[in-house]
Order: C-alpha cells, then sequence, then structure tokens
C-alpha cells in the first residue's frame, strides 16, 4: 500500500463518495479528464479494475480494499492534525459505524452520547449484512451478528440481544406458522427462524417504530426487543405468545485494526454500554 500515490487513492474515494467523475472533478477542482486518468493510473499501478463504470460508480472487490485503505488513512491523518493542533478550533472528528435498527432503538445512542467531541455518521443496515459495508470501505466500525472478522478488522463480543414473540390481545392466532406476520425488511429472518418458516400473510415495516405500533395495531406478530416489549405487557397493549421462549441475536463490534483515539474512544463506551445492557 505504501507504493500507492496518494493523490490516486484520494481521488478514487472522491470518485465512489461523489458517485460520479465529473461530481468528484467539481469536488477536487480538477477537470473531469484529471480524475479519469488518475483512476487509470491507479488502475495500471495496481494491475486491477477497480472501478465499474456505472452512474453512480461501483467498486470491484480490489477497488473495496483501496477504498478502506484510503479512508484508513484519511482518519489517520485527521487524528494527526488534533493531535497537532492544526485543527480548526471546535473542528469535531468524524466516525462512520454501521449498526442495525433494533440496537439503534434500544441500547445503542445512550452509547455514542458518552463520546464528546465526535461527530457519528450511523448507517442503518440489518445486523447480517453491516460487515459488507465494513469491507465496501464506507464505515469503520459496525454492530454486526458475524463473528468471522473482516479482513484489516478486529473483532470482540458485545452481548445478545434479546426479542419476545409479541402480538397485539386482539389478533386471533391460532399457529404462529399460519398468522400474518411483520417482518422489518427482506433480510428480516427472525421470525422464521423462530417458528420454522412463518406464514406467507406478511407485512414488511423497514422503522423499529413502525414496527413495534405495526404489531402493537394487531396487524400480524412479530419479535419485539425485551426493553420495548415490556412496558406493553404492563399496559395490557401486547401479549407474550411463548412465555417459555425467546430468541437472542448475539451481537459483534468490529473495526478497523487502526491506532485512532476516536475510534477507541468510541469502541470503549460502546464495549461498556452493550456489556451493561445485552445478555451476557
Amino acid at each position: 500500500m505504501t507504493d500507492l500515490p496518494v493523490d490516486q487513492v484520494r481521488t478514487l474515494l472522491a470518485v465512489v463518495d461523489a458517485g460520479t467523475f465529473d461530481a468528484a472533478a467539481a469536488a477536487l477542482h480538477l477537470t473531469p479528464s484529471a480524475v479519469s486518468q488518475r483512476i487509470k493510473a491507479l488502475e495500471q499501478r495496481t494491475g486491477r479494475v477497480l472501478l465499474m463504470r456505472t452512474k453512480p460508480v461501483q467498486l470491484t472487490e480490489s477497488g473495496q480494499v483501496v477504498v478502506r485503505f484510503a479512508r484508513q488513512l484519511a482518519q489517520l491523518e485527521r487524528d494527526a492534525q488534533t493531535e497537532l493542533g492544526l485543527t480548526t478550533a471546535g473542528e469535531p472528528t468524524r466516525l462512520s459505524i454501521a449498526v442495525n435498527a433494533d440496537s439503534l432503538a434500544t441500547w445503542f445512542l445512550p452509547a455514542v452520547l458518552g463520546v464528546p467531541g465526535v461527530c457519528f455518521e450511523l448507517h442503518r443496515e440489518d445486523e447480517g449484512h453491516t460487515t459488507q459495508l465494513l469491507r465496501e470501505g464506507l464505515v469503520m466500525a459496525a454492530v454486526t451478528s458475524t463473528p468471522d472478522p473482516v479482513q484489516g478488522c478486529s473483532v470482540r463480543p458485545l452481548g445478545s440481544l434479546r426479542y419476545l414473540a409479541c402480538a397485539a390481545p386482539t389478533l386471533p392466532v391460532t399457529s404462529l406458522a399460519e398468522t400474518p406476520v411483520i417482518l422489518f425488511d427482506r433480510h428480516d429472518q427472525l421470525q422464521d427462524r423462530f417458528v420454522g418458516g412463518a406464514s406467507p400473510f406478511r407485512h414488511y415495516m423497514p422503522s423499529s417504530a413502525a414496527y413495534l405500533e405495526a404489531v402493537v395495531s394487531g396487524m400480524g406478530w412479530g419479535l419485539i426487543p425485551v426493553s420495548h416489549a415490556l412496558p406493553h405487557f404492563a399496559a395490557g397493549t401486547l401479549v407474550n405468545l411463548a412465555p417459555s421462549r425467546h430468541m437472542d441475536v448475539p451481537l459483534f463490534w468490529q473495526q478497523w485494526k487502526l491506532d485512532s483515539p476516536a475510534l477507541a474512544a468510541a469502541a470503549a463506551a460502546i464495549v461498556s454500554v452493550a456489556t451493561a445492557t445485552l445478555i451476557q
């Protein structure tokens, strides 16, 4: 990686972030031709095709490696500038993190609130797919259900998020496999795993708040995080359909192997809150 010209690496990152060569040229104050030449030179240097020239552009697997390096380089540069006092007074460090919606809606926000001086760019993605954002270099850390580390990343367990099978008291339930079900999106397999194949009558609600509201309103049954379910049990607006069962989803923290004070502080806060909140 030390043989890769920094200007070419940064140009690739600009193209990916902007989506097109023209937009990247405007951001870099270069001509589109100059941007194209830098990308071609970088591809010749690596001997790999790094970009698919679509709109927006798409990275190849080799391109993902270079972009991940580019973002790590940019973060190290920002950290060095901060330590040397070369940043504008009050300018925050930015961290991009992928996190699943239910973590975001339950325990994750209190963790990042405890990290001062950092601006967070959170990417919401299913816990089984957040590692893809790490591979693509779009984020520097992720809450994931995958224990196997992405190349160049470290991994540590956070604990398990517990779900209960819930429904409104007014919903007629004879068999979970035959009762209308609420799923978060088409990546959501929790309900199918819980019953070994849920009903084909499915509603998709890609928001934790909307998901809970749909279950409470009687549209179908669903798996609800314990912290969201218990107040509704007490209020009588939800019932536990399987009191002797639950679904635990193990979560892990994956992050770049990068000596970044801001990333280390965020990781420490997130692991601490997860340890205190999740099932250990």
